[in-house]
C-alpha cells in the first residue's frame, strides 16, 4: 500500500507533469517535423499528367515533355515498316486520359519506338539443298535469287552463298529483306529435254529456242554462195535439222544440235 501511494504521489507532483508535458511536445513537434520532410521529398499531394506519347516521333520528345517536369527514356526498338523510324508505338504509364494515372514530377515515362530495318542472323546454307534453301531464306524475309552452275557431286545443293555478290559468312547479320544469291550444283550431262521442232524457223529464232534449253550446242550449216551478208541470214529459214525432229522425241543435254538454212525453203535438204 506504501507503494502504490509513494507512486500516486508522484504522478501527482509538479515534476511528473512537466516532464509529462515535455516528452508530449517533443513527439508532437518531432512527427510535425518529419511529416514535414516527408512531403517535402515525395511531393506528397502534387500529381502530373501523363501526356499521350503514343504516334509521335522520338526526335520531338524533348520539346513535348519540356516544362512538364517528366523525363523520358527509350527502352527498345521493335521492327516495323509501315511507320516512319523513332514513332512511339508505347509507352509505361499510359496516358491520364485513358488510365486515370498521374505521377510525380520527376517520373521517367518509358517508350518503345518503331525502326525501318532489322537485322537478321545469316544462316548456313552452303551444301543443303535448294528447297530447303529456299525454305529458311522465305522464314527468315530474305529476297533470293538462284544461278545454277555445273557440277555433278553437288548436284541440286548450293555451293555458294552471295551477298552483293560477295561471299557471306553463316552469322552474319543482314537487314531484313536483303536479296541473297545462291549458287546451285546442276548436272547438266545427261539430262533428257524435248526435241525442239526448229523447221521453218530463222536462225535467230532456232537460236533462241535452243538456249532456253539446258547446256545444247547450236550449229548452222548455210550454203555458202547463197547466205553471205547480215539481210540473207535473216530472211533465211531452217530446212532440216539433226538430230531429226520426231514428236515426243528427247534429246540429251550437252550435246548439239545442227541445223541447215537457206533462204529457198524449196530447196533439198543436203545429202
Amino acid at each position: 500500500m506504501e507503494l502504490f501511494k509513494k507512486i500516486g504521489n508522484y504522478i501527482g507532483s509538479k515534476n511528473f507533469l512537466i516532464n509529462l508535458t515535455l516528452i508530449i511536445l517533443i513527439y508532437v513537434v518531432g512527427f510535425l517535423i518529419f511529416r514535414g520532410c516527408l512531403d517535402s521529398s515525395t511531393n506528397h499531394g502534387v500529381k502530373l499528367e501523363v501526356p499521350n506519347l503514343v504516334g509521335k516521333n522520338q526526335n520531338n520528345l524533348a520539346n513535348i515533355l519540356e516544362g512538364t517536369n517528366l523525363k523520358y527514356e527509350v527502352l527498345d526498338s521493335i521492327y516495323d515498316p509501315a511507320k516512319v523510324e523513332g514513332t512511339i508505338i508505347d509507352q509505361s504509364p499510359l496516358p491520364s486520359k485513358s488510365s486515370d494515372v498521374y505521377v510525380k514530377q520527376g517520373r521517367v515515362i518509358k517508350v518503345r519506338v518503331s525502326k525501318r530495318s532489322q537485322l537478321v542472323e545469316m544462316p548456313n546454307l552452303v551444301d543443303k539443298s535448294q528447297r530447303f534453301a529456299e525454305t529458311i531464306l522465305r522464314n527468315r524475309k530474305f529476297k533470293y535469287r538462284l544461278e545454277y552452275k555445273s557440277s555433278k557431286e553437288a548436284h541440286g545443293a548450293v555451293m555458294q552463298q552471295l551477298y552483293k555478290n560477295k561471299s557471306i559468312e553463316p552469322g552474319a547479320k543482314l537487314p531484313i529483306g536483303s536479296s541473297i544469291k545462291l549458287i546451285v550444283g546442276r548436272d547438266e550431262g545427261g539430262i533428257p529435254q524435248e526435241m525442239p521442232n526448229l523447221y521453218g524457223l530463222t536462225i535467230q529464232e532456232a537460236r533462241d529456242r535452243v538456249a532456253n534449253m539446258i547446256n545444247m550446242e547450236f550449229i548452222v550449216s548455210c550454203p555458202p554462195d547463197v547466205i553471205y551478208t547480215k539481210e540473207d541470214s535473216l530472211q533465211a529459214r531452217i530446212v532440216s535439222q539433226s538430230p531429226e525432229y520426231v514428236e515426243d522425241a528427247r534429246v540429251i543435254s550437252g550435246s548439239s544440235i545442227q541445223v541447215y538454212a537457206t533462204k529457198d525453203l524449196e530447196e533439198d535438204t543436203p545429202q
